[in-house]
């Protein structure tokens, strides 16, 4: 990919990023709003915000800096695998691990781990997330599917994308519901104002949650969750957005609440089509101990 871009507005009119994700396919839209506010895209030589819409006969410079490549290493960590074969690996993920090696954590990551166990994983175009087809959060326990070979990776993606896998989570959310069970339709993207943060904004990707309430306690509710997409920090964003954030989470939530090691939120059940038998596969793990504990003083209180 070459480093520096340029063109010449002729017809299109619309938000930059968008304009330039078309042009530009090799760069998503989150990468190139990274770029816009570290101003290495310019429209006529001069910095934009990433809500510009652009003009005919803008003259867009893109300049885009070499990542510095990261080394992902087998590291020997423990791992709960609840199903292997020749295509995939399901893994139930701790509370505190991150997922993949990223800037911030370029190590101690779950593919560290899965590197160590199998050197069988399917490649990534980034090189650094070698098998990883979905994420949950570093704070989010749960269940993970991975990919062992680039078939069972292109029908793992398939089966996300087109919204035949089965994904349920468990939270405990604060506040109590009127209603039994409910759908968020809400589009998700970065926060304008946070970069580290997600938000419901006007412009952002289709995002469908889908919850129903399993008990509720004074101040809390235990409710389950199941997604239709697969945004980033979906169930956190979506439920912070109708007034019942997940207990405990330091990002979306209030300062006062649940103790714990981050969110209560836990990736119960997952189910998937076996990549090359079609065979349908479903997996079940209970939340950790942690979790279980303050569903046990939640109930004790409530009693």
């Amino acid at each position: 990919m070459p480093d520096k871009y340029q063109f010449v507005i002729q017809e299109e009119k619309g938000r930059i990023d968008k304009v330039l994700a078309t042009k530009i396919p090799s760069l998503s839209r989150s990468r190139i709003q990274e770029l816009v506010q570290d101003k290495n895209i310019l429209v006529n030589s001069r910095a934009v915000k990433t809500s510009y819409k652009v003009q005919k006969n803008d003259l867009i410079s893109v300049n885009v800096p070499k990542l510095k490549p990261l080394a992902v290493v087998p590291e020997d960590i423990p791992l709960d695998i609840i199903y292997e074969d020749q295509d995939v690996i399901v893994v139930n993920k701790p509370q505190g691990m991150v997922v993949h090696p990223a800037a911030g954590h370029p190590d101690h990551t779950l593919v560290n781990a899965l590197l160590f166990h199998t050197k069988n994983l399917a490649e990534s175009p980034e090189g650094f997330r070698p098998g990883i087809v979905h994420r949950i959060d570093k704070d989010t326990s749960g269940l993970l599917m991975v990919a062992k070979n680039a078939f069972a990776r292109e029908s793992l993606e398939t089966q996300l994308a087109q919204k035949t896998n089965k994904r349920l989570y468990l939270a405990i959310v604060h506040g109590n519901f009127s209603e039994k069970s409910g759908t968020i339709e809400a589009p998700i993207g970065r926060d304008h104002y946070n970069r580290k943060k997600m938000a419901v904004v006007e412009n952002g990707k289709d995002a469908v949650t889908h919850f129903t309430v399993l008990e509720q306690f004074p101040k809390y509710s235990l409710i389950k969750c199941q997604l239709e997409t697969g945004r980033t920090h979906q169930i956190r964003v979506h439920l912070a957005y109708i007034g019942h954030p997940v207990a405990g989470d330091p990002l979306y939530g209030p300062h006062h609440t649940l103790n714990g090691n981050g969110q209560f939120l836990h990736a119960q059940v997952l189910g998937f089509e076996q990549p090359h038998s079609g065979k349908w596969l479903e997996f079940e793990v209970q939340p950790p101990q942690i979790f279980l504990q303050q569903l046990a003083d939640l109930r004790e209180k409530s009693d």
